[in-house]
């Protein structure tokens, strides 16, 4: 390496240690792509609060909903990338929504820096109490006696409360006919109704329902079974083996952001997810605290992303 190479070298990595020990001294910006009080608002929060104290510096979350999260995360893909503006990214608008739409204003795996998982949880297989069945077993037999006799609600044609239960029939074999609606919150009201029957419904707005009886869970939906419902078995050990969907969100900024800013950042996001009182508030609405490295959330959205593709194209799924 030559004298002037190695100087221009030597200078970058003091810059980029000095914007570590230095950032921030100013307040930084949180984006949430979704309106206030949902998964990902929660979420934003609870991080916003916890980096403020550990910054000294303000973190404002900026709520930016809209286009299924795809105006606040083209907000973020556009942005200086000098660790003053981070995004609340949520498995919809990082893996599906590649998955499901040919173009959209930003691109996952090149527009973002990942810096850790936040949380993980999955969802609940969700019965209207009318419904004649108490585990997964009993729901297939009433499934496959009546071909279309059973309806579920979701929050609208491409969202993860129907691609989930799509996996699920085509996983399992049964024919169970779709009812979107304009939302997740609208389509559990007429579940509690007895308008429809069956919803995989995120644990976030179905735990309390499900807890009061108003609903019956059947099952959950991840891998292993959750603290939040400890008796509800998977469906993966109900029966339907190897399946597996979770919600899940992590925090991410602009691509090409300082490896020491993301360092910075990261080190007290791992120190913020691993405190019991963290865990506790998050467990409560249903979800686990992850804290992975970048590289390892970055390699998970690959796979989510690889996952759901699959699942649209071999079910013809399509946006509306």
């Amino acid at each position: 390496m030559s004298s002037s190479h190695f100087a221009v070298a030597l200078t970058a990595l003091v810059f980029a240690a000095g914007a570590g020990a230095a950032y921030p001294d100013k307040p930084v910006r949180l984006v949430a792509p979704f309106v206030a009080g949902g998964p990902t608002d929660i979420v934003a929060r609870v991080v916003a609060q916890h980096l403020t104290q550990a910054f000294g510096q303000t973190v404002v979350v900026d709520n930016r909903g809209g286009a299924s999260g795809a105006i606040g995360c083209e907000i973020v893909a556009r942005a200086v990338p000098d660790g003053y503006t981070l995004m609340i990214g949520s498995s919809g608008n990082l893996a599906v929504a590649p998955a499901l739409f040919a173009r959209l204003p930003y691109d996952p795996a090149k527009d973002f820096q990942a810096i850790t998982q936040t949380t993980s949880g999955p969802q609940v297989l969700a019965l209207f109490p009318g419904v004649p069945a108490k585990t997964v077993p009993e729901l297939l037999v009433l499934a496959r006696a009546k071909p279309g006799g059973l309806n579920y609600a979701s929050g609208g044609t491409g969202t993860t409360t129907q691609l989930g239960m799509e996996l699920f029939k085509s996983m399992a074999g049964v024919e169970i006919v779709h009812v979107p609606y304009k939302g997740t919150g609208q389509a559990l009201n007429d579940l509690l109704a007895g308008q429809v029957q069956i919803m995989m419904a995120s644990l976030l707005p179905a735990l309390p329902q499900v807890r009061a009886g108003r609903l019956r869970g059947i099952a959950v939906t991840s891998a292993q079974r959750t603290a939040a419902l400890p008796d509800t078995p998977t469906i993966g050990e109900s029966g339907v083996a190897g399946f597996e969907t979770t919600s899940w969100h992590g925090l991410l900024t602009p691509a090409k952001t300082p490896a020491a800013i993301v360092a910075r950042v990261h080190a007290e996001m791992v120190k913020m997810l691993n405190q019991p009182d963290v865990k506790a508030l998050f467990l409560a609405q249903g979800m686990d605290t992850v804290g992975n490295t970048p590289s390892e959330f970055a390699d998970y959205i690959r796979g989510e992303t690889a996952k759901w593709t699959r699942v649209v194209r071999a079910l013809g799924i399509a946006p509306q």
